[in-house]
């Protein structure tokens, strides 16, 4: 329990900070700052995360990653099912946080939907968003599972590694979609803005679910066949 406990607040944190600071600073390619303020806030999150609950719970805080290391053979089902139930609750629980601060506050969300994800950077491209999402997560997930490797032998930088590869990839996604590779960070602020009146996000919804998905699958496939 106190696995799933770990994996709730870190995917709360995250939520809250990292979408928190795309709602406040905004995401704008040509402004500049906010989109590498939002980059730098869902890294540095994880870098914090990883520190705080990595070794309560290995700090996977995304059921992509959670699914990668189900597949590499680290995880059993029923801890994969309660982690994934876990970063869920977390996500809406984080972004029910943000919706607080802001409609208390009568700050403005610059995101106009709690730092949902969406296709407005791909000209509504199903495709394009999926081919976003699927590489990106791939990318990400690799890097996690080489760094955590037993082999890799990085020990207290993994945390560090990880952290900057997620902003590496947020620096291109921001642009596209808003960058999930995160299904549950995807989950939460778009059923939050559904209740707020706003359901485009919950309508593309499951372009950030399947294409993070796959894309882990297929790193946990590529970083295996390379392993071996």
């Amino acid at each position: 329990m106190k696995k799933y406990i770990a994996e709730f607040i870190g995917t709360a944190v995250l939520v809250i900070l990292g979408c928190g600071t795309a709602m406040l600073v905004g995401c704008d390619a040509a402004l500049g700052s906010g989109y590498i303020l939002t980059a730098l806030a869902f890294g540095l999150v994880i870098v914090g995360m990883a520190y705080c609950v990595g070794n309560i719970s290995g700090c996977h805080i995304n059921p992509a990653v959670s699914l990668s290391v189900l597949l590499s053979g680290g995880m059993d089902i029923k801890d994969f099912v309660g982690y994934v139930i876990a970063q869920c609750l977390g996500a809406l629980t984080g972004a029910g946080v943000l919706g607080a601060i802001f409609g208390l506050g009568g700050v403005t969300d610059m995101t106009g939907g709690f730092g949902s994800n969406g296709l407005s950077g791909v000209n509504g491209s199903v495709a394009a968003g999926l081919l976003v999402e699927i590489v990106l997560t791939c990318i990400f997930v690799m890097t996690i599972l080489g760094v955590t490797s037993k082999k890799a032998n990085h020990g207290s930088f993994a945390g560090i590694v990880i952290g900057f590869t997620l902003t590496l990839v947020h620096i291109l996604g921001i642009g596209l979609t808003g960058t999930s590779v995160n299904p549950a960070r995807s989950f939460g602020p778009a059923v939050v803005a559904a209740i707020s009146g706003n359901s485009a996000p919950i309508a593309c919804l499951w372009v950030f679910i399947v294409g993070p998905l796959v894309g882990a699958a297929l790193a946990a496939f590529i970083y295996k066949a390379l392993e071996q």
